[in-house]
């Protein structure tokens, strides 16, 4: 019996990175020990995949009777974060998850200070 792969899904305005390993030595070549790297606010990483971003509200509804029920289409704010950035984010707002035996974080999109981007020439 073979099982389907596991799929990650993010909710909300989450995003999943793949954390850089921290500097273990200073410029001039001292070992850092592990409760120095620990303390430092930021930490950087790979953007892996990114929620649906933050509920909005559909103003264009505000008309209609609140008891009229019908296909209404979700709306999401857009996510600023994209697969393959940079993400460099406050380190204390990071939860640490396990997931098929590899470590991310997940990160909300507020706490993101800063996203690097290689945009690639089409």
């Amino acid at each position: 019996m073979e099982f389907p792969k596991k799929q990650l899904i993010l909710v909300g305005d989450r995003v999943l990175v793949a954390p850089e390993e921290g500097e273990e030595r200073t410029r001039v070549g001292l070992y850092l020990p592990q409760t120095a790297i620990d303390t430092q606010q930021v930490q950087s990483g790979l953007v892996i995949a990114v929620g649906p971003g933050d509920p909005a509200p559909d103003f264009a509804t505000l008309d209609e009777e609140p008891w009229r029920t019908g296909e209404r289409q979700q709306r999401w704010r857009p996510m600023q974060a994209r697969v393959g950035d940079h993400a460099i984010f406050f380190r204390k707002a990071a939860v640490e998850i396990t997931f098929e035996e590899r470590k991310y974080l997940v990160v909300p999109q507020g706490a993101i200070l800063a996203l690097v981007r290689e945009d690639l020439p089409i």
